[in-house]
């Protein structure tokens, strides 16, 4: 298996704390987020990960290396100008004919070669990891036919939804789609596969998962990754059995 990690944008909505680092280099615990990705992936037993970077690419550089510490063999994309959520990987060169893809700031506690396994089998052309998320409307809700005619009326509703995880396996033929040297998004290549009724799956995960977007969100991810240290890295030195998962992150069954 080979993987890429998209590792290039600004993580505005984490500032302070990406004013000078970029997102996935903030600390979580003792690692930094990205960190805890490569080893949960060297562990999948993959060897060859390619970073996308743009913004303070030289820290990557760094503070990552080569990959060697891991067991890895740990490349760099560079990104000169932004290129979307799913444009930046039309820059890489020899990718494997399926490859993991990943945001940068993820924690999880998905298996990468069970959802592997799955895209390959089933010959999808892109594998979608998704989580249950709630959302809860303060207000009641009201459903209108012709004429404002009232049909339903439902207060403070809770909608359930299925949300993409950030973590993708795709065919190397999606990067047909992608066009070169401009702004493309992850949620453009995915309806322009479906509408060419290519197969796109969706692989639901009833783990952990959490997108440290937010300062709030970081502050979860680092209590659970403490708490919970061998669920994320198969380590056994510290205590914690039981995820406290947040109320809109659905547990295993």
């Amino acid at each position: 298996m080979q993987a890429v990690i998209l590792a290039g944008g600004k993580g505005t909505r984490l500032r302070p704390y990406t004013t000078i680092l970029p997102k996935p280099l903030v600390p979580v615990g003792d690692y930094s987020i990205l960190e805890i990705l490569i080893r949960q992936l060297a562990a999948c037993g993959i060897k060859k990960i390619i970073l996308t970077v743009g913004y303070h690419y030289e820290l990557f550089q760094a503070i990552c290396g080569n990959g060697r510490k891991w067991g890895i063999d740990l490349q760099y994309s560079l990104e000169e100008k932004p290129l979307g959520t799913i444009g930046p990987v039309k820059l890489i060169e020899n990718l494997e004919d399926d490859f993991l893809i990943i945001n940068g700031d993820t924690l999880t506690d998905l298996d990468y070669r069970e959802l592997y396994a799955l895209h390959v089998r089933e010959k999808n052309v892109m594998t979608i990891a998704a989580s249950s998320r709630y959302v809860n409307i303060d207000y009641g809700v009201i459903k209108t036919e012709n004429a404002g005619h009232i049909v339903s009326y439902n207060e403070k509703p809770r909608l359930q939804y299925l949300v993409s995880m950030g973590v993708n396996v795709l065919s190397k033929n999606v990067l047909d789609i992608i066009p070169e040297g401009v702004k493309f998004d992850f949620p453009q290549l995915v309806m322009s596969l479906v509408s060419k009724n290519e197969p796109v799956r969706c692989y639901v995960h009833k783990g952990y998962w959490l997108d440290i977007g937010r300062p709030e969100d970081h502050a979860a991810a680092v209590e659970q990754f403490e708490k919970n240290r061998k669920k994320f890295l198969n380590d056994d030195s510290e205590a914690g059995d039981v995820l406290d998962f947040p109320e809109n992150c659905q547990r295993s069954e």
